[in-house]
């Protein structure tokens, strides 16, 4: 039951992602670990407070992860490590499919269960980073019912925008998502290249939306 849940709150904190984007001035001056917390703890009290997030409005959720996620994640980076050595062979009109798809694939994927990601609560464990470091690990407990899971993240000092950090994967009971996704995506990639992936993630998402 709580690793569902704490699936749940992994898709909110991904699901967003569409590229890269700018990071808002809150976050460049928070320290790695803080900005994890912030944005767990808003992401959860906005379903608390939104009973169409926690009935799995789509629109809802979209809109709130785009809002409260996207400019603390390289989606653009995640997307490319999911795919792997074809995103180099992959145009610009196929990075984008991609990106697009692979959002969209995190937010249905668990949309329909959103309801019960109330009952959960964050607590970060602390910092062993430098103050030189460019790449950081923010470990984080995830408590609810049952026993606590552990949820890594990975995130990188961003050029040019100061001190703030962007999330680049995540880790949920020593599975990372970037590249449990990776296995998946070369499969699809080995037998029908860039455009059979996206017209598989096409169809993954139109399946799930006929769920939700």
């Amino acid at each position: 039951m709580l690793r569902r849940l704490v699936n749940q709150l992994l898709s909110l904190l991904m699901g967003s992602l569409a590229c890269l984007a700018l990071g808002n001035a809150q976050a460049a001056d928070e320290a790695p670990d803080a900005m994890v917390l912030r944005l767990s703890n808003e992401v959860l009290q906005a379903i608390r407070a939104d009973p169409a997030l926690q009935n799995g409005d789509l629109t809802r959720i979209i809109a709130l992860v785009d809002s409260k996620i996207m400019p603390n994640v390289n989606f653009q980076r995640m997307t490319a490590s999911a795919v792997g050595p074809g995103w180099r062979q992959a145009s610009p009109e196929q990075r984008r499919r991609l990106q697009e798809e692979f959002k969209t694939l995190l937010v249905r994927t668990y949309a329909g269960a959103i309801n019960q990601v109330s009952e959960l609560s964050v607590a970060i464990k602390p910092l062993r980073a430098a103050a030189t470091d460019r790449e950081v690990l923010v470990r984080s407990e995830i408590k609810g019912r049952g026993d606590p899971v552990q949820l890594e993240y990975r995130l990188e000092k961003t050029p040019g925008q100061g001190t703030g950090w962007m999330i680049y994967n995540l880790n949920v009971l020593g599975v990372w998502l970037v590249e449990t996704y990776r296995s998946q995506f070369a499969q699809e990639i080995s037998v029908k290249g860039i455009d059979g992936l996206i017209a598989s993630l096409v169809e993954r998402n139109k399946a799930n939306a006929k769920k939700t």
